[in-house]
């Protein structure tokens, strides 16, 4: 049971608030907003997801900058209110095309007419963008692509050879193109977050990768779909050994530990060929989520050592190996490394020739940073940073250093290999041939190097 929802910007402002049940003050976000900015409980850098304040439970989501909270004095799943924020941003982002402030104030009219039937008095009635369109009258204002926030390789979507920028699947789904027609497309993402430790000598701790394939289709008439996976795609362990269940399904083969599938996927052909068989709703939707620990090579190795270098002052080298293919690039690369609290001063040298890096030392936390615009598959970059200590007493400076942490974004790239072999969409006519585009983009989840 919902009390209240809003939206705000970074900066705080109210987008959009909704008041339900009137049980919750008023000035709720000014609250909530204020608690989040100021958040220094338990050392905590950011506020957790859910917290509560005079009795009021808060609970709140980041999508590209944006917070959608609810609040409540009920006991409600905390889990449940998350997927919730989650599905009214995707509900949004469905009918107003892209998800940022500038869209979200030119169809506010829009949205609370979403968000009127998504919740009826503190209740969820539905979240289905398609079951949503029975009851929405308003029509979406696009933005012009001209207003839309630049987007990198990141966003590059692929048709054999065939590229197209990544804005494209920002369209409204209930928006026609200029003229009244409507361009017949389905766009596939193949998303991986990877979770990497590695020990002080380069060793794989632990190694995960949470993947999800999702789809936003703009086909009229709802035809059916056939997706087909890795033909040697193997599910689940099976209670074996990792050796048997590695030998069981072949050195080559793509094992997922588990997975789930929409409620709209058919799985009648899934054990023979590997096809997911469904009839897409209108929106974006995950089609399939799955989690893979089985051993993959990790896209960058990390080296990190720190040494005293006479009194007072010490140095520190890292070094990246990007171990993917050379003809694929990863952006905006950051690293970050926690210093000895005692640290006051930080100079850098970078490689020489290096382009498009930046060094930082943020004195308020002890943290260097380092940052790449992007680095091609087979290079390898280093960074040594000199230290300057206060003249107290200090420990082992290894011990209060570190772990190296790492986030980038890798298109076109996905360490599971995991692969959508083929799309296959039910002929209406014999000149019916819609667009199909693919694309697959890593991300860093937790990519820690110890030191």
């Amino acid at each position: 049971m919902i009390s209240q929802f809003f939206l705000l910007s970074q900066r705080g402002d109210n987008i959009v608030f909704r008041d339900y049940r009137g049980e919750v003050p008023k000035g709720s976000a000014e609250i909530f907003f204020r608690k989040v900015k100021f958040w220094k409980e338990d050392g905590q850098e950011e506020a957790p997801p859910v917290f509560n304040v005079d009795g009021v439970n808060y609970f709140h989501v980041k999508v590209v900058g944006l917070l959608f909270v609810a609040t409540t004095r009920a006991n409600v799943s905390p889990s449940l209110v998350l997927e919730l924020l989650q599905r009214i941003a995707r509900v949004i982002k469905d009918y107003v095309g892209v998800l940022n402030e500038d869209s979200i104030r030119k169809n506010f009219v829009l949205v609370y007419e979403l968000l009127d039937e998504v919740i009826d008095f503190g209740f969820v009635q539905t979240t289905s963008t398609e079951l949503l369109k029975s009851y929405i009258f308003n029509e979406p204002i696009v933005l012009e692509s001209a207003r839309l926030s630049s987007i990198g390789p990141t966003g590059l979507f692929m048709q054999g050879t065939k590229r197209m920028p990544g804005t494209a699947v920002t369209k409204s789904v209930v928006a026609n193109e200029p003229g009244g027609r409507k361009r017949e497309e389905i766009f596939v993402d193949i998303i991986e977050k990877i979770s990497v430790t590695f020990s002080s000598s380069g060793y794989i701790l632990t190694s995960e990768i949470d993947g999800t394939i999702q789809m936003k289709s703009y086909l009229s008439g709802n035809p059916e779909i056939r997706l087909a996976l890795n033909e040697d795609l193997g599910i689940g362990r099976g209670g074996g050994s990792g050796y048997d269940y590695r030998s069981s399904f072949g050195s080559g083969a793509v094992v997922l530990d588990d997975c789930n599938f929409h409620e709209s996927v058919r799985l009648d052909n899934f054990e023979v060929d590997k096809t997911l068989t469904l009839v897409p709703p209108d929106g974006e939707f995950p089609v399939m989520n799955y989690r893979m620990t089985q051993e993959f090579k990790p896209p960058f190795r990390i080296n990190a050592l720190i040494e005293e270098a006479g009194a007072h002052k010490a140095e520190v080298i890292l070094k990246i190996y990007a171990e993917f293919p050379s003809n694929i690039t990863s952006n905006t690369v950051a690293v970050q490394m926690p210093l000895p609290k005692y640290t006051i001063r930080a100079s850098f040298e970078l490689e020489p020739g290096a382009v498009g890096q930046t060094t930082d030392f943020k004195d308020a936390n002890k943290r260097l940073e380092w940052g790449l615009k992007k680095i091609v598959g087979g290079s390898e970059h280093t960074l040594r940073a000199r230290l300057t200590f206060s003249p107290e007493v200090h420990g082992n400076i290894t011990k209060e250093s570190g772990p190296v942490s790492m986030t980038f974004t890798i298109p076109m790239y996905n360490s599971s290999r995991l692969q959508v072999k083929y799309l296959q969409i039910a002929k209406k006519s014999g000149t019916y041939n819609p667009y199909r585009w693919v694309r697959y983009v890593t991300l860093a989840n937790s990519y820690v190097a110890r030191i």
